[in-house]
């Protein structure tokens, strides 16, 4: 069992005013020592991102079903897949009781 929860599949990111869609892996987990939930992943190579952030750092806003948070996109690797980071709430549901954190694990 893990102490991370995620989320893989669509989503739309903003940037600059732009929708964008694209596919991301994201993960996340709480960290006691700063009291803030630290979430962070890879979006899958996507030309329309890749032209809209340029290599560059770049702020942006990740929607997932009714979930939204605010990240910043980083660091494309060799293969063009930008990091996602963010903290606080993530963009994807995240176990908030024992009971859906048991009914998860199930």
């Amino acid at each position: 069992m893990s102490d991370e929860d995620g989320y893989t599949g669509a989503a739309t990111l903003v940037v600059d005013g732009a929708e964008i869609a694209a596919d991301v892996d994201l993960r996340g987990y709480f960290q006691p020592i700063d009291g803030y939930y630290h979430w962070y992943g890879r979006v899958a190579a996507n030309p329309k991102l890749a032209e809209a952030v340029g290599g560059r750092k770049k702020a942006c806003e990740v929607r997932v079903g009714e979930h939204t948070a605010e990240g910043e996109l980083s660091d494309p690797d060799p293969w063009g897949r930008y990091r996602l980071t963010g903290t606080s709430t993530p963009p994807f549901s995240v176990p908030k009781t024992l009971a859906e954190v048991e009914e998860a694990t199930a």
